[in-house]
């Protein structure tokens, strides 16, 4: 039987908001939020916080996390992954990010259930989008799916373009999805992702996901209702607290 392990990349050098895996959550480290989600998901054999920083791990091993360091030179949640993949138990792996605290286990189980289902390489979430104004957002990243819910592309532009028809009709006459950042990966294709080249339509979109896309390694897709509350900035933190009260 495969196994899976639950990954929490989590980094102390945050721009927009410094330490923020670190910063207080209705009593406990942000970070400590993600974790606890984690090991309530039913299939995960395992869940590993990785990080670059001292003060992280030793907070993360006084709340009875296991913790992998890491170069602090990667530049993402997948890359720290695929560094130390030869040190990680497991076939499967998913990328929980570490300052996403309301995470929804139930949701990391289907991804997990989505790749039992269809041994597809990668896995990902999406939502539905209900707006128009956030269908035209730029920080909302659209999907496009296949009939079999395989992701053909990711873009922050509106997709697919209905011709002849007011954009803000859109979302009434078909289905827009918007992706959800949590992925996850076959042991080959993470441990491959070193000898994935930067590409052009990554460029382009500023969108990582589109790396795997441009070299023909393919998306399944979840459908979810969870949207994430992660924690960029003072004004999501302020958010958090009042959410968790």
């Amino acid at each position: 039987m495969s196994s899976v392990t639950l990954c929490i990349p989590a980094r102390i050098a945050s721009t927009r908001l410094p330490r923020k895996v670190l910063l207080d959550l209705g009593g406990k480290p942000v970070v400590q939020h993600a974790w606890e989600q984690a090991k309530r998901v039913r299939q995960a054999d395992r869940v590993i916080l990785l990080t670059d920083s001292d003060e992280v791990a030793g907070v993360a091993r006084g709340f009875g996390a296991e913790v992998l360091m890491t170069s602090p030179d990667c530049p993402s949640g997948t890359a720290r992954m695929a560094s130390i993949i030869d040190h990680l138990p497991g076939e499967f792996f998913l990328n929980v990010q570490g300052d996403e605290p309301f995470i929804q286990p139930a949701l990391l189980d289907d991804l997990i259930s989505r790749w039992k289902e269809t041994k597809c390489r990668l896995v990902t979430a999406v939502a539905k989008i209900h707006s128009a104004e956030r269908l035209q957002a730029t920080s909302v990243v659209k999907v496009v799916r296949a009939e079999n819910g395989e992701a053909l592309y990711f873009s922050r532009s509106p997709v697919p373009h209905l011709r002849g028809i007011d954009a803000a009709e859109w979302v009434k006459r078909r289905d827009y999805w918007a992706h959800i950042g949590v992925y996850g990966y076959d042991r080959a294709t993470l441990a491959n992702y070193a000898q994935l080249a930067p590409t052009e339509l990554e460029a382009c979109e500023s969108l990582e996901q589109l790396r795997f896309l441009a070299h023909g390694i393919t998306f399944q897709t979840v459908v979810t209702d969870y949207h994430p509350v992660a924690i960029d900035t003072a004004e999501d933190l302020a958010a958090a607290r009042a959410l968790l009260a």
